[in-house]
């Protein structure tokens, strides 16, 4: 039951939600059917929840069924302005991209996935496509690695209980003890390396980015492709320069959020 027994629980927008969540890259159209189907809603239930989201200009049909607008991109990019993190870390990405010739991202985590809020990609072929606002499981990428190796116990158990939203199906999901092993060890190192963990031919390697009080807040990594760079270049030469980075992007980070801030009343 999705109310959970919280009576401030909002079904209505709960099933709105679903329903441009339900749109998956790749299907720039889906008809009534197939969004009825994939969000578990009846029908004239979903039509009804389309009709609005097109007069909100969140969607659009046409002769094949429906799409998303760019409107919905609102919604992301409220977030990551909000955040400031892109601003902050534009910078010292497009740096370490220039130092190291390989895409480097920041992500934050999301339940049991990572969602990108920043990148700097270089032109390669890689297995998968990343842009703001793509999600992967956490625990397959050096990213998740990073972020989940900073929750407390509890929060992790928590973390790992929720389904996955990426619509990816890893390579193979470690059992509690090797998730327990892989981050004590990554907690020690202070840093994550993955090697084809998610999908074949993909190397990274990642580090936390804290904010003034020492909380992980994201983490900032380097993208590489097996063919082209070893775990040894990803960890000798790559590390040093993204943890030099993810230092800049922190004090940024903790500089910023210690702004000091004045509100004028400007009302006659």
């Amino acid at each position: 039951m999705r109310r959970e027994g919280n009576p401030e629980f909002i079904e209505a927008l709960a099933r709105g939600l679903d329903v441009l969540r339900c749109f998956r890259p790749g299907s720039d159209a889906m008809s009534l059917s197939e969004i009825a189907g994939a969000t578990g809603l009846a029908r004239p239930t979903a039509r009804r929840i389309l009709i609005t989201l097109e007069q909100l200009g969140y969607v659009r049909s046409q002769e094949r069924g429906f799409s998303l607008t760019p409107r919905v991109l609102d919604l992301g990019s409220a977030y990551v302005g909000s955040m400031n993190l892109w601003d902050l870390a534009r910078p010292h990405l497009r740096e370490l991209v220039r130092q190291t010739g390989e895409s480097c991202s920041v992500a934050q985590l999301d339940g049991s996935d990572i969602v990108y809020v920043a990148r700097v990609a270089v032109p390669k072929l890689v297995t998968l496509a990343v842009t703001v606002g793509t999600r992967f499981p956490a625990l397959q990428t050096s990213l998740g690695k990073v972020l989940l190796a900073s929750l407390s116990p509890e929060e992790l158990d928590k973390s790992l209980a929720e389904p996955s939203r990426s619509g990816l199906t890893p390579r193979r999901t470690p059992d509690r003890e090797e998730i327990g092993a892989v981050l004590r060890e990554v907690r020690a190192k202070g840093w994550a390396v993955t090697d084809q963990e998610l999908a074949p031919g993909i190397r990274s390697v990642a580090a936390p980015v804290r904010d003034g009080d020492g909380r992980t807040v994201a983490a900032v990594n380097v993208n590489a492709h097996a063919a082209e760079t070893s775990v040894e270049t990803l960890a000798d030469h790559h590390l040093p320069l993204l943890l030099r980075a993810a230092s800049a992007i922190s004090g940024d980070w903790a500089l910023w959020r210690a702004r000091p801030l004045e509100t004028l009343d400007t009302a006659p």
